[in-house]
């Protein structure tokens, strides 16, 4: 068949037989869709054994929850965050705002709330990870800073794990929602989160298998970030010195969205963040874009964790 005869079988079968109400745009995305894969199958000489086995492993993809990690794990995540830059170009919005970047899979919604400063940790692992201070300032493009900005943080623990998904850690461990101080300043005491791998009996991991492919993230730690009359900013920081900085399996790692890590230990520095040991330290500022009546909206409805 050549993509004409397609494109007629595929009208004749989701089209032309409709006889309810039909949504549209959802019909659009399908026909356009099936009409590709068709021709895939077609060109590819695709079986009907792996045609099933495909189908298959989809099924198994979403038992096993993993949907929202095999999205970034192809690219298909970053590839929309590149497709939102061109947008934002093309829309004229203002240049020099922190570059967004995925989301991943593991955000979860309803963390504990706090002005200026939070500590993210449960002391679960004190003494075993190294203490981090995270802080920055949220400003507009002009360096103008943003007080109330609402400033969601959340990363892993030194196993590589979340929690609410690690049901070994507390509650709302790692997890906080930080209101920015008078001065547009956050601050977050921590511990040092390391990178992880894809379960490696899990499905994502078997189709990256398959294509030569490793399934290791860098350290990083995820932000959502929003305030009044700016555009929502979904991203993270990966942090410099990881093997895995410029080799992310998920394609998160941008310019401009590398943390360096200094090492502090002077009494000055001890008393001025109230601790008692040499800590690590990260400052990482943001800046907003004005949200406008033509600017892309930023907002992703997706279905996400409830804590």
């Amino acid at each position: 068949m050549n993509r004409q005869e397609i494109d007629a079988l595929v009208k004749k079968m989701n089209v032309d037989n409709a006889t309810g109400e039909v949504n549209t745009r959802v019909q659009e995305i399908v026909v356009r869709l099936l009409g590709d894969l068709f021709e895939a199958i077609v060109d590819l000489n695709i079986t009907q054994n792996e045609l099933w086995k495909g189908l298959e492993y989809i099924a198994d993809l979403g038992q096993a929850n993993e949907v929202g990690l095999l999205v970034p794990g192809l690219g298909l995540e970053h590839f929309m965050d590149l497709l939102e830059d061109a947008k934002d170009a093309q829309a004229g919005v203002e240049q020099g705002g922190t570059p967004r970047t995925i989301e991943g899979p593991l955000y979860v919604a309803g963390a504990p709330e706090s002005v200026g400063f939070a500590r993210m940790d449960d002391g679960a692992e004190e003494g075993i990870m190294d203490t981090l201070i995270i802080e920055g300032v949220v400003s507009d493009v002009d360096g103008n800073v943003l007080p109330n900005a609402k400033v969601e943080i959340w990363h892993a623990n030194g196993q590589g794990n979340y929690s609410f998904f690690d049901k070994t850690q507390s509650e709302f461990n790692l997890r906080r929602t930080i209101y920015t101080d008078e001065n547009g300043r956050y601050r977050a005491l921590t511990t040092m989160p390391v990178g992880y791998g894809c379960p490696p009996d899990g499905p994502t991991q078997k189709l990256l298998t398959l294509l030569g492919r490793h399934g290791q993230r860098p350290s990083h730690v995820h932000y959502f970030i929003t305030a009044d009359g700016f555009r929502k900013l979904t991203t993270q920081f990966n942090i410099e010195g990881d093997e895995y900085l410029w080799d992310d399996f998920a394609f998160a790692t941008r310019e401009g969205l590398i943390a360096t890590v200094a090492d502090k230990s002077s009494p000055e520095d001890l008393a001025e963040y109230n601790l008692d040991k040499p800590f690590k330290y990260i400052n990482f500022d943001f800046k907003l874009t004005k949200d406008t009546s033509t600017s892309p909206d930023t907002q992703v409805e997706r279905r996400r964790a409830q804590g």
